[in-house]
C-alpha cells in the first residue's frame, strides 16, 4: 500500500516552512535561522493577539542551537507586543501542559525531537495545547515570508508601515523558575502519586529535555533508578542513546538486574521500554498493554484505539480478541490526535513510541506513558514480560532511503514495479507501506508478513529501486 499522491508531505505550491511536525532543518541554515525565528515570533504574536498582549510559553530541548533560536523567537514575540515566559529545557509535552496551566495563548518549543544535534525545529501549540491546524500554519508562513522579504529590502521596509508594537507597547519576557516543578507534580498526579517503591528501573534520558525531570519523578515516587545519558552538553542529544537506540537500556537492564528499562527521545514525547529480560517493548506493544488495562477499568471510551499504518498486524489481532476496535490513520501524532477528537476516544499512538493518553495530555508524553506502565507493573505484581505478552507481532521491517526530492511514485516505474511485486508475493498474508518522511528527505519502506523470511528481502528490493530512480 503506497501513500496517495495528495498526502505526500510538503506538496509543491502549499506549505514551504511547516512539515508534518512543525518547522525542521539544519541549525543556522534556512529555515532554522535566527532571521526566520525572529519573524516567526512576530507572526505568532500577531496570530494570537485577540486585541491584547498575548502570553506565549517558550521552551526548548538541550541542543546548542536552542540558545540562538530561543533569543530570536523571544525578540520577535516581544517586538510584536507579546509577553514571553521562558521555561528553558523542557519536554515537548511539558510545553503543551504549561500552555494550558498558565492559561497562555500559545506555546512554542524548540526541538528536533529524535534527530541529531545539528538539526533543530520549532513546534507551536494553541491555548489548548494542540498543534496548529493547516490554515493557521499557512497564515503564520504568510507573515514570516512577508517579514523576511521586507527585512531584505531596506527601501521597502522604510516605506511600509511596521506591524510591530509601538515603542511603549512592546512586550516583556520573564523566566519561570517553577515550571519544572509544576510539570513534575502533574506527571506524578497521573498515577495518583502511587508509590513505585520496590521497582528497579533503568532510564535513558537521551541527553535531552527530560534529563532533569523524569529521574526526579521516578525517585520521588520511590523507584530505584539507574539513569544514563543525563548529562547534555548541547552536542550529545540522541547521540547513540535514547528511544532510537534501545540497545542501551537492553544491556543496562541485564547488567543491573532491573525490572524495566525506559528510553526517551530528545524531547521526551516518545518512549520505548524493555522488560526484565531485555526484550524491547515498542509503541505497538505499549499501546496494547494500556488499551487492555483501560478497557478493564472501564475507561477506554467507545472501546476504540487509534493506530497508524505502521502499527503491526499483531496489534489488530490482540485488540480483536478483546473486542476493541482499531482505527488506522496516516502516520504522525497530529493525525492520531485528530482522529481521537473525531471519535471522542482517549487512546492512540504510533509504533515509534508516540502514545497519546488524552485523559492526561494532548501530545505524546514518554514520561507519562512510562509511569502508567510502571504503575500497572507494581499493582499487578506481574513481570513486565508477562504484561507485554498480550500481543504477538508479525515479522516487520522498516527501512529508510535518502532521496533527492519527493517525486510522485507514479513517476518512478522501477519503484512502483518493486512495490507491486512485493504486494503480489505477500497476498493476504502481509502488506507493504511506502511513504515519504515529513521531516527529512527520505522515503520509508515498511514490509510486514507472516512469513518472516520475506520482509527484509522485499523491502531491500524497493529500497534499491528508490536508489536507482531518486537516490541522493
Amino acid at each position: 500500500m503506497t501513500l496517495p499522491e495528495g498526502k505526500i508531505p510538503l506538496p509543491e505550491g502549499k506549505r514551504v516552512l511547516f512539515g508534518t511536525d512543525g518547522i525542521r532543518g539544519i541549525a543556522n541554515k534556512h529555515p532554522m535561522t535566527p532571521e526566520v525565528a525572529l519573524q516567526l515570533g512576530k507572526a505568532v504574536a500577531r496570530l494570537f493577539t485577540n486585541g491584547k498582549s498575548p502570553l506565549v510559553i517558550l521552551g526548548k530541548d538541550t541542543r546548542l542551537s536552542g540558545y540562538m533560536l530561543e533569543s530570536a523567537l523571544e525578540a520577535g514575540l516581544v517586538s510584536a507586543g507579546a509577553t514571553c515566559y521562558l521555561v528553558g529545557p523542557m519536554p515537548t509535552p511539558a510545553i503543551a501542559h504549561l500552555t494550558r496551566s498558565f492559561a497562555a495563548d500559545a506555546g512554542i518549543v524548540i526541538t528536533a525531537s529524535h534527530n541529531p544535534a545539528e538539526h533543530n525545529g520549532i513546534k507551536i501549540f494553541d491555548r489548548d495545547g494542540l498543534k496548529l491546524p493547516d490554515a493557521q500554519e499557512l497564515e503564520i508562513e504568510k507573515h514570516v515570508l512577508e517579514g523576511l522579504k521586507m527585512s531584505h529590502s531596506l527601501e521597502s521596509a522604510a516605506r511600509v508601515q511596521s506591524p510591530d508594537a509601538a515603542p511603549l507597547a512592546l512586550g516583556k519576557a520573564r523566566r519561570i523558575d517553577d515550571a519544572r516543578g509544576r510539570y513534575i507534580e502533574f506527571c506524578k498526579s497521573t498515577i495518583g502519586n502511587n508509590s513505585l517503591k520496590g521497582l528497579k528501573v533503568v532510564l535513558d534520558c537521551a541527553n535531552g529535555a527530560a534529563y532533569h525531570i523524569t529521574p526526579v519523578i521516578l525517585q520521588e515516587l520511590g523507584a530505584d533508578v539507574i539513569t544514563v545519558h543525563d548529562e547534555p552538553d548541547g552536542l550529545n542529544i540522541n547521540d547513540g542513546c535514547g528511544a532510537t537506540h534501545p540497545d542501551v537500556i537492553q544491556r543496562a537492564v541485564l547488567q543491573h538486574n532491573a525490572d524495566a528499562g525506559i528510553a526517551l527521545d530528545g524531547d521526551a514525547d516518545r518512549v520505548v521500554m524493555c522488560d526484565e529480560h531485555g526484550t524491547i517493548i515498542d509503541g505497538d506493544r505499549l499501546l496494547a498493554i494500556l488499551a487492555l488495562e483501560l478497557k478493564r477499568e472501564g475507561r477506554l471510551r467507545h472501546d476504540l484505539v487509534v493506530a497508524t499504518e505502521y502499527t503491526n498486524k499483531g496489534f489488530d489481532e490482540a485488540m480483536a480478541k478483546a473486542s476493541i476496535k482499531v482505527v488506522r490513520v496516516e502516520n504522525g501524532d497530529r493525525y492520531v490526535l485528530e482522529e481521537l477528537h473525531k471519535r471522542k476516544a482517549v487512546l492512540g499512538g504510533e509504533q515509534s513510541g508516540h502514545l497519546i493518553l488524552l485523559d492526561y495530555a494532548t501530545t505524546g508524553d514518554g514520561t507519562i506513558v512510562a509511569l502508567q506502565v510502571l504503575n500497572l507493573l507494581k499493582a499487578s505484581g506481574r513481570p513486565l514480560s508477562a504484561l507485554a505478552s498480550v500481543m504477538s507481532s508479525w515479522p516487520q521491517i522498516v527501512l529508510s532511503v535518502a532521496v533527492k526530492e519527493r517525486r510522485p511514485f507514479d513517476k518512478m516505474p522501477g519503484v512502483t514495479a518493486a512495490i507491486a511485486e512485493a504486494e503480489r508475493r505477500l497476498g493476504s498474508d502481509g502488506r507493504v507501506f511506502v511513504r515519504y518522511s515529513g521531516t527529512e528527505l527520505k522515503a520509508r519502506v515498511m514490509v510486514e508478513a507472516k512469513d518472516g523470511s520475506l520482509p527484509a528481502k522485499l523491502a531491500e528490493r524497493i529500497v534499491i529501486a528508490f536508489q536507482k530512480e531518486a537516490g541522493s
